[in-house]
């Protein structure tokens, strides 16, 4: 059965750093996409980053450009969000999926939920002073 875990979630206050962690089992996470979404209250689901299974291909979305970096360690099955730098406007619940396509984020639209196959849980950030 495969599984995806979020954990790394909390409170925060604007201009904070948060590390989220996704991990994996029941499936080779070296050969899927990963990416996170998130979703605030009354508002769609929305792409953040996604990160290629191998080399190191990432996608970010235009408003965490320069604040969130994903990574991953394959050896711990595990993907991160670096998250620096955090806004009011960051707060949702945040959600890892994995997606078969290895290289899809070097491919158009990355970021749709459509294309990835495992979804998480969801672990929630809250930006706020």
């Amino acid at each position: 059965q495969v599984q995806l875990v979020e954990s790394g979630g909390g409170l925060v206050q604007p201009g904070g750093s948060l590390r989220l962690s996704c991990a994996a089992s029941g499936l080779a996470l070296d050969e899927y996409a990963i990416a996170w979404f998130r979703q605030a209250p009354g508002k769609e689901r929305e792409g953040v980053s996604c990160i290629s299974s191998r080399y190191g291909i990432s996608y970010n979305t235009d408003s965490v450009k320069g604040r969130f970096t994903i990574s991953r360690d394959n050896a711990k099955d595990t993907v991160y969000l670096q998250m620096n730098s955090l806004k009011p406007e960051d707060t949702a619940v945040y959600y890892c999926a994995a997606a078969s396509d290895s290289l899809l984020p070097n491919r158009p639209g990355p970021l749709s939920p459509a294309k990835y196959d495992y979804w998480g849980q969801g672990t929630r950030v809250t930006v706020s002073s």
